[in-house]
């Protein structure tokens, strides 16, 4: 083999494997910042992920909400009309956050099987439904508007 070819074998060979470092680093930077969406029936059935962030929607349940007057901390009930979960949040809800409103909210499940946001999204007007949260609404047979 002569020293032109020798040189170029070890240039494609690093630049192979510096290829594949990259797609490597990228998968797993990709891998980390995905976050599925379960609804209230899947959590209640355990096929939310342990210890992993995800998102996780439904109608906010009339009468659930409890706000803390000594702190930013809220818990509201939130179901697909088949199951219901508990969500724990502490900070500043959205302004169109309130009982019977459609919400998405990113977050992980605690030992208690209580769901602990970090984030609360709401609808922004009366006829936008997250699409997320309206398929699972149809899928369950729930009515979107109670």
């Amino acid at each position: 083999m002569t020293p032109t070819r020798k040189k170029r074998l070890y240039l494609i060979a690093a630049m192979v494997v510096g290829i594949a470092i990259a797609t490597g680093l990228a998968l797993k930077a990709f891998n980390q910042n995905l976050m599925f969406f379960f609804s209230p029936s899947e959590v209640a059935a355990g096929k939310a992920p342990q210890g992993q962030r995800f998102r996780i929607g439904g109608m906010v349940v009339k009468g659930s909400v409890h706000r803390d007057p000594e702190s930013l901390a809220v818990t509201f009930d939130l179901t697909d009309y088949k199951h219901t979960v508990t969500v724990s949040y502490t900070g500043i809800l959205p302004d169109l956050f309130r009982e019977g409103q459609g919400i998405v909210a990113h977050g992980t499940i605690n030992g208690q099987g209580q769901f602990v946001a970090d984030e609360v999204l709401a609808k922004h007007d009366e006829n936008y439904m997250p699409p997320e949260v309206a398929q699972m609404m149809k899928k369950s047979g729930g009515k979107e508007g109670q």
